[in-house]
């Protein structure tokens, strides 16, 4: 490539990054608008932009607007800024909180986890005994079973915190619950989505290679954290705490490219290194974690931009949109549902153990990294990508409008003493 190419190329390459990062703008004020959480709005303008220009320009437009080499970069920069902001995400899975919200999280989180694993393998096992290769794939049965099982049960942690935040919940009870049982959902289904992927290979010896790299994994993890947390560490970041930041994103990159040539996700390496870094008050690893998280925060408009290139373009045509309404359905019906169980049998009264089953619907980016991870292995057809995409979409968005609902059924004694005590 001569010299007027590669200006040519970053100028193009510039100007795309661009143009993502301004509708994701344009997203996140149409959500302010409509009452629901920024990032709703910054991944349906992200993922549809694409299929937008296909059906009203054609595949041709899309394909001048981005050159296969302009798209391969973009790739490569949304998988580095996921990893980025996956450090920080997984970070916050290790906060401690109180013993009385552990207590009461685990029903909730057992509920809101292992109704919608089972009900999500229902529908995989479904798909796979009506042999339509179109809609379940190519993929082994069990990797197909598996990710469907994982894909429903996900409840994303950073959306959810936002509208507890956004809604002043954040510091109440059933807020704290919510999180936390989000929290411990978010581990299983992190573990969960990497035997998925090894299930992937169809063949023993490749799931027992990926099963190998994920306890080796977590073996150096361990050991880093205690290395991490030592008095060295300690003093490492508090002498150079934008040294450090630039050390925790430069190995966030690597681990996660070279998890994905082990045979894993690339997301897995990010995520070990997240539960690695110390989450304890005696070194502020937190604001370096934070540099990091921004950094990748900014980035993750182009995940969803490309997402939506590569994926949703070549998904619309062959989706029953049958299939689509089923999935959304019962993923709603099964988180709620789940939810609700698992707070009435943690000893939360009927209302509020409804307010937290809507709060376990919320999926949003995390099941968006789910699912990509699933279709780039290979697992999810591009119509069941899809129609897990819509399932992620609306059963976020209903979130917000849900709990306003719940709130306005509220006995009008209980809204004034409410107020009262806010």
């Amino acid at each position: 490539m001569g010299v007027a190419d590669g200006v040519s190329f970053t100028a193009r390459l510039a100007a795309t990054l661009l143009a993502i990062l301004l509708l994701a703008l344009l997203g996140r004020r149409a959500a302010r608008l409509l009452r629901q959480p920024e990032v709703v709005g910054e991944i349906m303008a992200g993922l549809f932009a694409g299929p937008f220009i296909v059906a009203f320009f054609g595949t041709d437009v899309l394909h001048s607007l981005l050159p296969a080499g302009t798209l391969g970069t973009l790739k490569l920069v949304s998988e580095g800024g996921l990893a980025l902001f996956l450090v920080g995400t997984t970070h916050k899975l290790r906060l401690g909180v109180q013993r009385t919200v552990r207590r009461a999280a685990g029903p909730v989180a057992l509920g809101a986890f292992v109704l919608p694993l089972v009900t999500g393998a229902l529908l995989a096992g479904w798909l796979v005994w009506r042999g339509d290769a179109d809609v379940r794939g190519h993929a082994p049965a069990s990797a197909v079973v598996l990710m469907v099982a994982v894909s429903l049960s996900i409840t994303a942690v950073p959306v959810l915190a936002r509208i507890l935040e956004e809604r002043g919940m954040l510091g109440s009870v059933t807020g704290r619950v919510a999180m936390f049982a989000a929290i411990l959902i978010d581990i299983a289904g992190w573990v969960l989505l990497s035997i998925a992927v090894g299930l992937a290979s169809g063949s023993p010896a490749g799931f027992l290679r990926s099963m190998e790299v994920l306890a080796a994994g977590a073996l150096l993890a361990l050991g880093a954290r205690r290395a991490l947390g030592s008095r060295l560490g300690t003093g490492m970041v508090t002498r150079a705490r934008r040294r450090t930041a630039l050390v925790i994103g430069a190995l966030a990159i690597t681990l996660a490219f070279a998890s994905e040539r082990l045979g894993l996700t690339a997301v897995f390496g990010a995520v070990l290194l997240g539960l690695a870094v110390p989450a304890t008050d005696s070194a502020p690893w937190e604001s370096a974690v934070a540099s990091v998280t921004r950094a990748g925060r900014g980035l993750v408009p182009v995940f969803f931009a490309v997402t939506g290139v590569t994926v949703l373009t070549a998904g619309f045509d062959d989706t029953p949109w049958g299939l689509v309404v089923v999935t959304v359905v019962l993923g709603a019906l099964s988180k709620v549902g789940g939810g609700y169980l698992g707070a009435r049998l943690g000893g939360q009264e009927r209302r509020e153990s409804l307010r937290i089953g809507v709060l376990m619907n919320t999926r949003g980016l995390t099941e968006l990294v789910v699912l990509k991870v699933g279709y780039s292995a290979g697992v999810l057809s591009p119509p069941l990508f899809l129609a897990m995409v819509v399932m992620a979409l609306t059963t976020t968005a209903m979130t917000g409008p849900c709990l306003q609902l719940l709130k306005t059924r509220e006995p009008r004694a209980e809204r004034v003493s409410a107020g009262a005590v806010t």
